[in-house]
């Protein structure tokens, strides 16, 4: 069973959101990371996995990201708050340093492996 999920990210000074749904939240965090996320991710360099939910169905998932979106930003900063109180980067831990100084040396070269590329 698939699982979808909606996410919001920020950057390093936390004055930036972005809020965004997948079906694949490391990938798609990393793709954020490395550059490969978004035009807007990447010119407001937002990068920082602050909050996300899970959803079974796609429907739902698209739902609430266009809910989210419409929310006013003290809004989403308490629903980020009730999750991660000190706005730490979640995903920071996910990969290993060896891995993303690889991965970002594919990048460099356009050797990035088939299931990190962009469609």
């Amino acid at each position: 069973m698939e699982t979808f999920y909606v996410y919001i990210l920020s950057n390093k000074m936390r004055t930036v959101l972005y809020i965004g749904v997948t079906n694949d939240l490391e990938r798609r965090i990393f793709e954020h990371k490395t550059g490969h996320g978004s035009k807007f991710t990447n010119k407001y360099n937002v990068s920082d996995l602050m909050y996300y939910e899970e959803y079974p169905l796609i429907i739902d998932a698209i739902a609430r990201e266009k809910q989210l979106k419409n929310w006013h930003r003290d809004w989403k900063w308490n629903l980020i708050k009730t999750k991660n109180k000190y706005l730490y980067d979640i995903s920071r831990e996910w990969y290993d340093r060896e891995i993303r100084e690889n991965l970002k040396e594919c990048i460099k070269l356009e050797q990035l492996p088939e299931y990190y590329r962009k469609p």
